[in-house]
């Protein structure tokens, strides 16, 4: 099980979406074919297996639509289903859940997608000791929803914005002059509390940034050798990580280089969307 978000981020988010469906006469289609007191009762059923992820606001759309409808979850975020399993019961007037039926499956199937693919990687890389991570390569205004996804799939948070933790890139580097000074620059502005990682492209730069004490090192590109030479030379004095081009058929071999997390933004930017359906009982 995974936690939920707040309150408010959800809400916002699926409101947006319901007025982004709803604009101008609404739901014409529901209003011209379905009696106003129409009464009637489906499941929500997974159409393939995977894992299961975005339950509250697939709720908060039925909700907001009407608060009178019932959402009965038969599982909960990040539980494993096979095709035909029931996902939820929900049972209410018919117009209002068919008006928030399309928001539900769209956060649904988006979330239960990344959530799927993120366990295949974590699965690729068992016993090794290494950890998934997700990068800042989500959709605008649902990383929350995609963040919680990739947790529903047993990997880890990165940053969830820009002031979460300093992340020196190449761009900051050659502005700066070099890794150890960006490092140096980094590490006498951010507080006690602030971790200080950056990138390097080469293992020259590697000894540069553990001496100016970079507390994470981003490996960018690195090869199977370099990797296993930048585990050797840092001997645990900083977390590294490695990222680039991470794909299913590579992620197991990264792991036994010994690094301490992999990044891989295909978790959220490439998952294929999960497939559930929504049928009358």
């Amino acid at each position: 099980m995974v936690a939920p978000l707040p309150s408010h981020i959800v809400e916002d988010a699926v409101r947006n979406a319901l007025a982004e469906d709803s604009t101008g006469a609404g739901d014409i289609t529901s209003l011209a074919t379905i009696p106003t007191d129409a009464v009637a009762h489906y499941e929500l059923r997974a159409r393939k297996s995977g894992l299961i992820c975005g339950l509250q606001a697939a709720r908060e759309a039925f909700q907001q639509c009407d608060r009178s409808i019932v959402f009965d979850a038969r599982i909960s975020d990040g539980d494993a289903v096979e095709a035909g399993d029931v996902v939820a019961a929900i049972s209410g007037l018919a117009r209002p859940i068919l008006t928030a039926e399309r928001i539900a499956l769209n956060f649904l199937g988006r979330m239960s997608g990344i959530a799927t693919l993120t366990a295949s990687y974590v699965a690729q890389i068992a016993e090794t000791g290494a950890v998934i991570a997700h990068t800042r390569k989500t959709t605008p205004g649902l990383r929350a929803f995609e963040i919680q996804a990739v947790r529903a799939g047993g990997g880890a948070a990165h940053r969830y914005s820009l002031s979460d933790a300093v992340l020196i890139k190449d761009n900051h580097v050659a502005a700066a002059g070099g890794v150890g000074e960006a490092v140096r620059r980094a590490k006498a502005h951010a507080g006690h509390m602030t971790k200080v990682a950056t990138e390097i492209d080469t293992l020259d730069q590697l000894a540069e940034a553990l001496d100016a004490g970079a507390e994470s090192i981003l490996l960018d590109n690195f090869s199977l050798d370099d990797l296993r030479a930048a585990v050797a030379q840092t001997e645990g004095r900083a977390s590294l990580e490695a990222s680039g081009g991470v794909t299913l058929d590579t992620i197991r071999a990264i792991a036994e280089t010994g690094v301490d997390v992999i990044s891989v933004g295909a978790i959220t930017h490439s998952a294929t969307n999960f497939d559930l359906g929504l049928d009358a009982v």
